[in-house]
């Protein structure tokens, strides 16, 4: 059987979840990074002509949340029942909230419509989610759900390079428990020797 091929362009991006994930369960996957210029050839070829799609022995999937839901449930990073798989979900969706609305600022090709929204993005939107995440780190004792690590932990903390790359902020600064999260994800041995390993983007 051959390794999961996991396809996206050659930066962190929407795979990085993944890769997270692929690391800690000590996966071996095929990390297949593609030539920007080479994406209008390669769309077509694609389910939903969207990126990252996993290639598990010919059978072609999309979506990172359901690949690292999957994957998941494979290491241990699911949740131990109904209701904290409901408390992963949900919280993955709620970072997802943000990064989109970050996503919509930073890929907007209007200048002037950019730096409308400019504003009330880092003044509002980004405080709002991350003030409640944090209190959500707090309140589950330095874990995003029920005291330990989930894949929701990997999620975000994989993701916040992104983030940071569209707003030019670090949005974990002002929040010292989702700090303290994104140290510990950092720390693990297996996630640790990836980020050691991969290939050096900005984002």
């Amino acid at each position: 059987m051959a390794p999961p091929k996991l396809t996206y362009f050659p930066i962190k991006g929407l795979a990085e979840p993944i890769r997270f994930i692929f690391a800690y369960a000590n996966e071996e996957f095929i990390d297949d990074r593609i030539d920007a210029n080479n994406w209008p050839t390669i769309k077509p070829t694609t389910p939903f002509g969207k990126l990252p799609v996993l290639d598990i022995d010919g059978k072609v999937v999309t979506q990172a949340s359901p690949i690292c839901r999957y994957y998941a449930k494979k290491c241990g990073l699911n949740g131990k029942d109904d209701w904290e798989d409901l408390l992963i979900d949900a919280t993955v969706g709620t970072f997802d909230d943000m990064r989109q609305a970050i996503a919509n600022y930073y890929y907007d090709p209007d200048e002037e419509s950019k730096r409308r929204k400019y504003d009330p993005l880092i003044k509002d939107t980004i405080p709002f989610y991350m003030e409640r995440l944090e209190k959500q780190v707090k309140e589950n004792g330095g874990y995003f759900v029920n005291g330990r690590l989930t894949w929701a932990d990997l999620w975000v903390v994989s993701l916040l390079e992104l983030v940071n790359y569209y707003t030019k902020l670090t949005v974990e600064e002002k929040h010292p428990h989702i700090r303290a999260l994104r140290d510990k994800v950092q720390a693990l041995p297996a996630i640790k020797a990836w980020i050691a390993k991969r290939p050096k983007t900005d984002w």
